[in-house]
């Protein structure tokens, strides 16, 4: 069932009785000679889980099982980028790491799936995006992939990064446009939204940077 076994819908999704329950419902037919449904706690469970999942089409047969993407170049160099003609992207759950430097330090761990993107830049993996502040360039539930900076005096300024930053012993995690600050040792954070304020932030306070190169969103084909 979309990539995920009975068992990780149970202990993973926790979905009471899941592996039985999806059992039940290979054995075909009720007594009654109606066709069994998928029980709605797994549904809205996977639903959640997997947002290339189509919910219309294992409800009503319409379109198809998994949603298409929509790849977007978000990062345009000025010079010429070699495009890879298939990459898979390894999609990380930034939620379970301790920050994005732990989860670029170690890419090994919190890996939650891969994603097979044609034609563009090297990346270095992709996480979800959370919140509104690049809405609607970006919105909740799109994937950023990204290439991770090592050095923050590379930064190129009107680009878009993913920004991991301390601020009053709190730890923030952000996409954002960089520009120039016009505050010494600082960087001004810009959102595309204009609900969001500009801030600026010392470059000090940065533990981790990620140059966003492409980003996808799960359509619906009906």
């Amino acid at each position: 069932m979309a990539g995920i076994t009975p068992y990780e819908i149970e202990t993973k999704l926790r979905v009471k009785s899941a592996q039985s329950k999806i059992s039940q419902m290979k054995e075909g037919k009720t007594k009654g000679g109606k066709e069994k449904t998928l029980p709605s706690d797994i549904l809205s469970a996977v639903c959640i889980s997997r947002d290339d999942v189509n919910a219309d089409y294992i409800l009503t047969g319409r379109g198809e099982p998994l949603k298409t993407p929509t790849v977007t170049r978000i990062n345009h160099p000025k010079g010429v980028e070699k495009l890879i003609p298939n990459q898979d992207v390894l999609l990380y759950d930034i939620s379970a790491a301790a920050n994005l430097r732990t989860l670029l330090g170690d890419k090994t761990q919190n890996i939650i799936g891969k994603i097979s993107l044609p034609n563009i830049p090297k990346c270095d993996g992709a996480v979800y995006v959370k919140g509104d502040s690049m809405y609607p360039l970006l919105k909740a539930g799109d994937i950023v992939a990204y290439k991770e900076i090592h050095n923050f005096e590379n930064v190129v300024k009107g680009e878009m990064y993913l920004v991991s930053f301390e601020m009053e012993g709190d730890e923030y995690l952000t996409v954002k446009y960089v520009n120039k600050s016009d505050k010494p040792g600082h960087i001004k954070l810009v959102s595309y939204n204009p609900h969001h304020d500009p801030m600026d932030i010392p470059v000090v306070s940065i533990n981790a940077m990620a140059l966003i190169k492409v980003s996808i969103r799960m359509n619906t084909m009906s």
